[in-house]
């Protein structure tokens, strides 16, 4: 049985940690920014990564050996490596607020924000358009505005795939027995597929619970993902096909990042060891996972408001950690809506097997 999801089913059940997005669409582009923003003072944090092509920023700084142990904001971006540019506007940002590791007086602070990219050049029809410091700046005021976490094709989602689908941002939590809150937020851009071409059923549904289709565009209250009909499967085949042949950019290069966040209180090395379980929801929701085309990597948080979980209690954190993760991953594919740019048609799951919420 599956813990029970938080009040909002987000990276939000966490508290302290807020959430914000800013994309552009149109004139040839596709893409976007996530940010998540840490309380002032900074959570623990570590990093994951297990994609051979990654573009990552800081993760080093992470590792449990090294000095800093606080992160004040974390970057999810498109763009593929041009993208880790957005982390520099939220820095200037942060560094205005005075929000950052303190090196002397008074407002000598390093904001230190912790960054991944995924791969979505060319998605829009223009190579060149890529996010920059102002998507990051703009990403910072909206997770300061207080909104919802997002789901879709928002933020560093926009020009996202997965397998020839759309891709997108999803985000669920679980509440533990011992009341511990435990939730991801997941930019889905996969090599691999999040569907098993034999069915049509997504590889993580599974993992679902009925809080997870609650917000879903166009889906039936309530309703599981359920094997669609053999004849939307084939015709699915036939129109990535026909879309392969056609697409100006290539469908060999994605990358799936994201961030694990619980109240626990963990130190550096268990928080990555958090990211590290999350990757194994990663592997439940697409096929196959950590390719060399794909640069996959998570962030692990801890903001620390609960007291240190024992042995057994950190066990159930890791486990709740893959299960959010997958969880996350199949609401980011169920919310992505179709697209069409001069680069080429991405179909959102909705779309390509409407059978699967036929609820029977």
């Amino acid at each position: 049985m599956h813990p029970a999801a938080g009040p909002t089913n987000s990276l939000l059940d966490v508290g302290g940690l807020g959430v914000g997005h800013h994309q552009r669409v149109g004139d040839g582009s596709l893409t976007g920014t996530t940010v998540v923003l840490c309380p002032p003072e900074g959570v623990v944090a570590g990093a994951d990564v297990r994609g051979g092509a990654p573009g990552t920023r800081e993760t080093d700084l992470l590792d449990p050996r090294n000095l800093v142990e606080r992160v004040h904001a974390v970057v999810l971006s498109g763009g593929s490596a041009f993208g880790l540019a957005a982390a520099d506007g939220v820095m200037r940002e942060l560094y205005a607020r005075g929000r950052g590791f303190p090196m002397g007086g008074p407002g000598e602070v390093v904001p230190i924000v912790p960054a991944a990219v995924c791969f979505d050049l060319g998605r829009g029809g223009d190579f060149g358009s890529f996010p920059d410091a102002s998507f990051g700046a703009r990403a910072l005021a909206d997770a300061e505005s207080g909104g919802v976490a997002g789901l879709g094709n928002v933020g560093a989602g926009t020009g996202t795939q997965v397998g020839g689908l759309r891709g997108g941002v999803g985000t669920a939590s679980a509440v533990l027995p011992d009341g511990t809150t435990v939730a991801a937020l997941v930019v889905v851009n996969a090599v691999g597929s999040a569907v098993d071409l034999g069915t049509g059923e997504l590889w993580g549904a599974r993992h679902l619970v009925e809080a997870d289709v609650r917000g879903i565009p166009g889906w039936p209250e309530g309703v599981l993902p359920a094997r669609p009909d053999p004849a939307e499967l084939e015709a699915a085949r036939r129109a990535a096909e026909e879309a392969n042949a056609t697409s100006r950019v290539p469908r060999s290069l994605a990358t799936t990042i994201g961030v694990v966040a619980t109240d626990a209180m963990l130190a550096p090395a268990q928080c990555s060891r958090l990211a590290t379980s999350g990757h194994d929801g990663m592997a439940r929701a697409v096929n196959p996972i950590h390719t060399m085309f794909d640069g996959d990597a998570l962030f692990g948080l801890s903001t620390g408001a609960r007291g240190v979980p024992d042995v057994a209690g950190f066990h159930a954190l890791l486990h709740g950690a893959g299960e959010v993760v997958t969880r996350a991953m199949v609401r980011g594919v169920l919310a992505a809506e179709s697209m069409t740019t001069p680069a080429g048609s991405w179909r959102g799951y909705r779309d390509a097997f409407p059978s699967a919420g036929r609820g029977d």
